[in-house]
Order: structure tokens, then sequence, then C-alpha cells
């Protein structure tokens, strides 16, 4: 079919293509979803079990070991990972990284299915386990509720009412309220009075137990009426509680409540975490929205209702954003919205300037009508504009004009010959749709490993693959039709009867150079090879990486006490590392977290599971860049603090793989031997000098107070164990006797010793223990043998069912975690392992090499396609061998640049390499195709070879330059610098090799002497 043709012959159907694209494309991008990163799915669960009283031993063995049984058997397990905790053992599922996210909710019913199967023979006292399959959702509106003139029960009601109204504002999903100041109602009761009444607690649980629930009274019939009775509600519970009667067992004496307990609303000993922000306390609320919204319209809305809610509330209360994902969004979408006029207008103006003002109108008019297609098609297959699909906007715009400025050179030089333009544009369109359509193919496989990569990394930057075929396609469509319609608007027919004579002294310069370097073909082939040779024997200079830190201007800082610290302490020590914090005039805000890190605000932060001795610090600073300066100064000031402490600093990361940048396993199934081995690698890390933040993740042993229950004299006096828990309880941090209900929040209400003036340990000695078979009070001490400190694991960490502690360290400030890897892996791997015992390594080693496994499995598939449609297009061996004879040199201007900017070689850049074979290709495809042409027309082989480089070096050159330019304003970005320069280095080189190395490998396969050949 003669498409070129058509178009000019049908122009109304070629317009309205022009127009749907355009107006299509405009009321996509008014209303295509908004992120600022692309969503990836956490395939993970936690099930949590709960077993009061169990040592860490105890749990893994009776808890943690029978589930983990059970849920191995899945089939698309991937791997599990656990903690035992005392009383508390926790376990990550994850599945294997082929299931998407439509597929896990069936995968969760049948894990529960599993675990509801297993619960019957976990051991008495255990609770049944709780899946929490939400554990991967962002909450990316992120706002802390401080008023410091009201009491943390005020602030609970002002939390209460904002959450309430934003649950039912357009596009949130949940809203997620943290660090609510628990509240307990004690009821201090006098041990000896208790004693001398006979008065057990199992009674008083049952007393309040049986008044504090709702009643109903029943109904009665009344003239014809359903009447349903009730018994009313007290207007004071308190003095409800007051007022409760207890009969003394066996005899006619009774009491109320009053007489024995004084009670008080308290706050809980043990808060499960307590939130600062700006040295105030404060509540956090984490909004989160429905998926395929508008991230920005919803935080529109969202702050919008904050502000008419703050209006209506008390003055006194700021709810002040830590996180505003929508606000990011909005300036990351309109920066890169402008990095794409930008790119689109130095391109345009390229064209201008190298192709004349006609060429430039032509082919910048395609390259936008490209560009709002695309938008259009992104918008109706449901992707968003984020990062990676306006990234990949940026990088494809060089390749976009590609099929367009060959169209539209061969036009204008057919035209400038005094062709018409019907009979230009059917002629080019011919000649070059097919190759063009082969070349572009090409380029789109050289990205089919990220479309094809089946791991959270592929996820991540599918829609890069997914931008770059949209586009590409797009543009070669166009090119073929609106190319030629356009090109018949702006070119003129001229009588130009050497096209040759016009030639600029750069053409002739090439031509100069080209010919030299085809009489001296095999010099110019050993050089080729030679500083191919010197790239990869160099590419051990260039820096290793893997997702480069976030453009946020926010890092985090880990204080991790003594293991076992009590919160209350915690808190004190965080509390003045947050005065520290603030005193810098780099930060602009401090929010801390005592207990547990933040809610996961954005997909690549994984919070810390509950630990009282652990405290999280959020600090956002004016500027990035300042960042690297306050962390090197908090290394020196913050041991200061606390000198029993580890301090760790952190930054932000872009895409998964965040955590501890290395780290080394030991697996094993001895503790001691566990630790003997990290302590071993530690030391080696600490040796090396630069290595900083060194733990490992199993910490120090806890300290434990043995009260030594004796069975024998127990068993005489009829206590049983549960007796002699109570008691303890009663004696420490108080016996939960019930709860109490107050509209949605429940307080426990808990009986402590009335104050005696005594220590705790002497409270518990002194302690009575009540029998229930003999019904009476027995000291403590009758049936313990005494008090006793021991130590005992607090955290056993295990990696599919076998005992793993984790060795974790981050590199020096001024090198790659590449770099420092490189130092400590021989060394560590020298160690002796005991037999049983083994080494894995994780960080950000394991999670580059699982992306590039990931990644590898999609590219033979794409390298298949390539190679296949190399030899289809040219139906012999010689061109496809010339062209990737040629591929791998590319590698020159890769280590070059990298070296000369110091960037490192990073994940993106793999990315950037690979789709740089395709541009090479693509190019390469073309030059030989002409050649091919002109020797089938007529030409001497030897001309044809000059004059086909010729014809083809303002193209190749045009469209290197257009996509060297349009990569430009991504060297800002750090997510795309080490990219883009990858690929501006890259192609600059490999332009040089598509228009001096395929002429000369293409004389040497068909024995093409230049000896004796003169240029014309």
């Amino acid at each position: 079919m003669d498409i070129a043709r058509y178009s000019i012959k049908n122009p109304v159907n070629i317009w309205l293509l022009v127009i749907v694209l355009l107006i299509g494309g405009t009321l996509g991008l008014s209303n295509i979803g908004r992120l600022e990163d692309p969503a990836f799915t956490i395939k993970q669960v936690q099930v949590v079990t709960q077993f009061p009283g169990a040592s860490a031993q105890k749990v893994e063995r009776e808890v943690t070991e029978q589930l983990e049984i059970a849920l191995q058997q899945m089939p698309q397990l991937k791997q599990l990972t656990s903690i035992s905790k005392p009383g508390l053992s926790e376990i990550t599922v994850e599945v294997k990284p082929n299931f998407d996210s439509n597929e896990l909710p069936q995968i969760w019913d049948e894990l529960r299915k599993r675990l509801r199967d297993v619960t019957s023979i976990l051991p008495s006292g255990s609770h049944a386990p709780t899946v929490y399959d939400d554990f991967g959702d962002v909450y990316g509106m992120y706002y802390a509720l401080s008023a410091p003139e009201f009491s943390p029960q005020e602030l609970r009601e002002f939390a209460r009412i904002i959450r309430r109204d934003l649950l039912i504002t357009e596009g949130v999903a949940k809203v997620q309220v943290s660090g609510v100041q628990q509240e307990q109602l004690v009821a201090y009761i006098n041990p000896y009075q208790l004693s001398g009444l006979g008065i057990s607690f199992p009674e008083i649980t049952a007393l309040l137990g049986e008044n504090l629930k709702p009643f109903n009274g029943g109904r009665i019939q009344l003239e014809g009426r359903s009447l349903r009775l009730i018994v009313e509600n007290p207007l004071d519970q308190i003095e409800e509680i007051y007022n409760l009667t207890i009969v003394v067992p066996g005899t006619n004496q009774s009491f109320k409540i009053r007489d024995i307990a004084e009670l008080k609303f308290e706050p809980l000993d043990i808060q499960p975490t307590l939130i600062r922000y700006q040295g105030n306390e404060a509540i956090t609320l984490a909004v989160s929205a429905l998926n395929d919204v508008n991230i920005v319209e919803v935080g529109k809305r969202v702050n919008a209702k904050v502000a008419d809610l703050l209006n209506e509330l008390p003055a006194g209360i700021t709810l002040t954003p830590i996180y505003d994902q929508a606000n990011i969004v909005d300036e990351s979408v309109k920066g890169f919205i402008n990095n794409l006029i930008m790119s689109v207008i130095v391109v345009t103006l390229t064209l201008m300037v190298f192709m004349g003002w006609r060429s430039g109108v032509v082919v910048g008019s395609v390259l936008l009508i490209t560009v709002m297609g695309t938008v259009l098609i992104m918008w109706l297959m449901g992707l968003q504009l984020q990062r990676i699909s306006l990234g990949a906007m940026v990088i494809a715009m060089g390749m976009l004009v590609d099929n367009a400025i060959v169209v539209a050179e061969g036009m204008m030089l057919r035209m400038k010959q005094g062709k018409k333009a019907l009979e230009a544009a059917s002629f080019i369109v011919k000649r070059t749709q097919w190759p063009l359509l082969g070349a572009t193919v090409i380029g789109i496989a050289a990205f089919s490993g990220i479309g094809l990569s089946d791991d959270a990394t592929g996820e991540f930057l599918y829609s890069l693959f997914a931008v770059v075929l949209i586009s590409l396609m797009l543009s070669w469509v166009l090119a073929i039709t609106v190319v030629p319609l356009f090109g018949k608007y702006f070119y003129k027919v001229e009588q130009q009867s050497d096209t040759q004579s016009g030639h600029s002294a750069f053409y002739r310069g090439y031509i100069a150079l080209l010919h030299s370097a085809l009489k001296l073909r095999w010099i110019t082939v050993a050089v080729l090879f030679a500083i191919t040779f010197i790239a990869y024997a160099s590419f051990g200079l260039v820096k290793q990486g893997f997702f480069p830190p976030s453009n946020a201007p926010i890092f985090f800082v880990h204080y991790w006490g003594p293991q076992g610290q009590d919160i209350r302490e915690t808190t004190k020590k965080v509390a003045d590392t947050e005065k520290m914090l603030l005193h810098f005039d780099e930060i602009k805000s401090v929010t801390s977290f005592v207990g547990r890190g933040a809610d996961r605000f954005t997909l690549t932060y994984a919070p810390q599971q509950p630990n009282e001795s652990y405290g999280f610090f959020l600090v956002r600073t004016h500027q990035r860049d300042e960042i690297d300066g306050v962390i090197q100064q908090l290394t020196k000031l913050m041991p200061d603090i606390d000198l029993n402490a580890d301090f760790y600093t952190e930054r932000m990361q872009f895409g998964p793989g965040g955590g501890a940048k290395l780290a080394a396993r030991f697996s094993g199934p001895d503790s001691e031997v566990l630790r003997q081995l990290a302590r071993e690698a530690e030391n080696i890390m600490l040796n090396d000098g630069k290595i900083r933040d060194i733990r490992h993740d199993w910490r120090e042993k806890g300290l434990v107070l043995n009260t030594h229950y004796d069975s024998v004299n127990a068993g005489i006096a009829a206590v049983s164990r549960n007796d002699f828990a109570q008691t303890i309880q009663y004696a420490s941090t108080g016996l939960e006797l019930g709860r109490l209900q107050d509209g949605d929040y429940s307080y426990a209400i808990t009986a402590k010793v009335a104050s005696s003036g005594q220590s705790e340990t002497e409270a518990i000695e002194n302690s009575l223990v009540w029998s229930s078979s003999q019904r009476k009070y027995i000291p403590f001490r009758q049936v313990s043998t005494g008090l006793k400190l021991e130590n005992e694991e607090t955290q056993i960490h295990r990696r599919d069912r076998v005992r793993t502690i984790t060795v974790l360290a981050d590199p020096g400030f001024d090198e790659t975690a590449g770099k420092a890897f490189a130092r400590i892996k021989p060394q560590i791997e020298a160690m002796q392992l005991p037999a049983g015992y083994s080494l894995e390594w994780g960080g950000e080693y394991e999670s580059s090499r699982d992306a590039q496994k990931a990644l590898g499995t999609g590219l033979p598939a794409g390298f298949l396609v390539m190679l296949l449609i190399s030899i289809v297009l040219f139906g012999r061996v010689r061109q496809p061998l010339i062209i990737w004879l040629v591929v791998p040199m590319a590698a020159v201007g890769v280590v070059t640049g990298l070296l000369v900017t110091d960037m490192p070689f990073g994940f993106m850049s793999l990315l950037g390499f690979l789709s740089l074979f395709g541009m090479l290709i693509k190019n390469a495809i073309v030059l030989l195709e002409e050649i091919d042409l002109q020797i089938k027309e007529g030409s001497v082989p030897n001309e044809a070879i000059l004059s086909a480089s010729a014809s083809r070096l303002r193209p190749v050159a045009l469209a290197a330059i257009t996509t060297i330019l349009g990569m430009a304003p991504l060297l800002s970005d750090a997510f795309f610098a080490d990219m883009s320069v990858t690929i501006m280095g890259g192609l600059a080189f490999a332009t040089l090799l598509t228009l001096i190395a395929v002429p000369v490998f293409y004389s040497i396969f068909y024995r093409l002497s230049y000896r004796k050949v003169k240029v014309n």
C-alpha cells in the first residue's frame, strides 16, 4: 500500500487523526492520574501471633515453627522470615514475584485457611494468628496534629473528629491515627485489706464483666405495640463501678468496690508508641487515596477539608503536613512537564538550525502530536503520570524524531531535485517504511527486559517500557502519514541539478575522514577494538550503584537504645536528640517516633516493627543538598547524647531496595555460634576504617527477673501458675480486671497495689498469692524460691525456617556501596564457618543482583527479536553481523561519560546502556539499507558506501544531537542523572560508530578496497 500517497490524497482523514490526538492528549493531560512514583505491589503479609508469658525460644519452638511448617507448603511462597520475641511471633510471608496484585487476595485467603487449620495444634495460652494484608498500604498525605495548650484527651477527640470528616472526603480510602495516648482506669487496692476480706481477683473480674456490658431487658406488648425494655446506662460510669457490691462467698458479708479500691484515670504505663512534632507531643493522621485517582486533586480536597476543620475547632490546634505527596507530585509533574516542553523546544530549534525552518516546523509539529498522542493512549490504558513515565517521554524524545527526520529529509531532498511532493513522499516512504518499522521495533525491544521483568524493580519501571512502546510506534505511524502531508504544505519544489554542490565543509570533512578510514580500514578496526578493550577494562574504575537517594529533602535517624530499655527511658533520649536536631539551621522540621517507626508514607520506606528501645526521626531540611553535611555533623554529635545507644542515619531511597546498603547473613542452628560469627564480621568491618553504622539485627540479650515458681510448695498450698502470675502482674504493671467502653474508646480496668513505699521488687516479694482451692491468700515467698536476674534472647530471627543473624552496615560518606562491598567481601568470605552454617549476602548487592536477574530473564527474548528483525530485514547474514559487531563498542562512550562525570553505574544506567543498543542498531539498519539500495540501483559499491553514508549523515547526526539535548534536562534529576550520562556519552560515540565503523566493516565484509578510489 502506498501510505504516503493515501495521506496526501486524503488530507481530511490525516487531519482528523491529528485533531483527535491533540484534543485527546489535552483532555488526557487534565484527567490522567498523577503519582510521585509508580506503584509497585509489596507482595508480603505479616502473621502476628501472641503467646503471653512465653520466652523467645518457647515462642520460636511452639508457635513460629508450627506456623512456618504450614506456610512453607504454599506453592506461591517465595520466602519466609520471622522474628520470635518474648510473648510474640512475627512472620513475614513473601510470595513469588510472578503473581500480580489481582491474584494476591486469593493467595492471602489460602494463607488464612492454612493458619486456621494449624491453630488447633498451637500451645494453650497462645492467641489465634492475625494476618495483616494491608502491610504495603501507603499513606501519602501524612499530618502531625499538635495542640500544646490542650490535654491528651482533648487532642484525641480532635483527632477523632478530623479522621471522621476526612474519611468522607472524595478519593480518600483510609485514615490511620497513631500516637494517641492510651489511658487506663486504675483501681488501687490494698492487698492486705483484700486478704482480710477473702476476696479474689477472679471474683472482682466476674463482677465487673457482669455489670459493664449492655443489658437486654426483653420486650412487652402494649396496646398492640412492641416495646423494647431497657436497663438505663449510668450517667457516671466511675460512680457506677464504685457502687458495685460484692458478697464474700460463704458469708452474708458484703461491701462495695469503693470500700476496697480507689479509681483513677491514668496514662498507660507502657505506651505502644509516642510521637512528637517540633518538640511537642503530637498525633499523626495518615491519609491514603483510592487506587487510580489523581492524587493531586485528592490532596487539594483533603487540604481544603483540613482548613475548614481547623476553622471550626478551637484556636491553638495545628495540623502540619509531615509528607504531602499531593504537593510533591504536583511540583514533580509540573517540573517534568516543563522539562518535556523544554525538550520539545530544544529539539525543534535544533532541527531548524540544521535542517532549515521548514523541516523544523514539520518534524517539531509531528513530535508535539506524538507526545500528545502518547498522553492520550496512556490515559486510555490507565497509565499514570509519574517520575518514570514522564522520564520515559524525555528519554524517548530523541528517538521519536528519528523516523520523522528520515522521511522529512528524504522528501525534502527529492523535492529539491525537482520531484513533486506526491512523488517525493511516495518514493521515500516506500523506500524506508519497513526498515524504519524494523528499526523502531528493535528500539522497543531494547527496553523489553523491563517490560518482561517480574520482580518489584520491573513493576516499578514497567511504565518506562510501556511509554517507549507507545511513543515509538506512534512516531512511526505519524512519520509515514503526517510527515508527507505536512511536507507537501511546507516544502517547495526546486530545480537543483547537483544536490552535492551545496554541501558544507562539515559534509566534505566527514567524507574525507570516512575515506581515510576506509583506506586504512584495518588500522581503523584495530583502533576500534583497542579502545573497546580499554573501555571494558576500565569499567572496574566506574563506581557501582543501584538506585540513587531521593530528591526529597528528607533523611532518617534511627536510635537504638540497649535492648530491653524501657520506653519511658527511650522517650527521654529521643527528646534530647530532638532538641539537638532542632538547633541546626539547615533542619526545617523534626518528627519523632518512640517505640516504632512512622506509618508507610511512601512505598520505598519500610516501617520498623514495635520495639521499646527504638526511636525514629523523620528530618526535613530546607534543601536536598544540605543533607550530607548535616548527616556528617550528626554522626559526630549524636553518640554524646547516649553512649550506650547506636545512632544510624539513612537517606530516602528511589525505588525498591532501601535499608542498610551492606548486609552479611549467617545461618545455622546455634544462637551462640551465630553471635560469634556476627562479632567476627563486625570486627572486619570496623577494621576497614571507612564503613559506618555497623550492627546486627539480633541485638544484645535482654535481662529478665525470674520469679521462680516453686511447683512443690505451690502444689501443697494449692496455688496454680495462673494464681501466681496474676499476683506478679498485680504487684508490677497491674492486673487487667476488665474493660470500660466510652464511645469509640476502650479503657482497661487495671488493679494495682496501693502505694506502700516499697520498691517494685519488694512489692513482689511481699505480695500475697490467692489459692483458689483453699480460698485464702498465701505469702509469695512460700511458693517461690526467690527472684533472680537472668539474660535471654529477645529476638530470634529466622529465614526460611533457619536461624539467621544479619550484620548490617553502610559505606563511608565518600564511596558507593559497591566499592565498600568489594573490599569486605573477600575478607568475610574467608571466615571459617562451622559445619552446618552458611553465609549469604544481602543489602544493595542482593537487591541489584535480583533486579538484574529479573531483567536478564526478559533480555534474551528482546535480543532474539532484535536479531531476527535485523536478519529478516536484509535477508542476509553479513549486514546483521556488521551491526552486532558494532553494538558492544558503544561501551566506550558509556564508560567515558561515567568516568568524566564521576557518576555510578546503577540500575538505571544499565537500562540506558541497553537502550543504546536499540538506538545504535536502528541507525545502523537505516544506513546499511541505504547502501544496499544504492548498489541495487546501479551505483558502484565503493561509491555507494560513501554516497549512502553522506546521505545518512544529517539524519543520524540530528537524531543523536536531538536525543542528547533532549536528555539534558534530566541531568538535574537524581533518579535519571546516571542514565542520562550513559545515553548521552554512549550515543555520542555510537553515532561515530554508525558513520565510520559500519561503512568500514561493510567494505571489509564485501572486500571493497579504497586504496585507488578518489573522493569526488
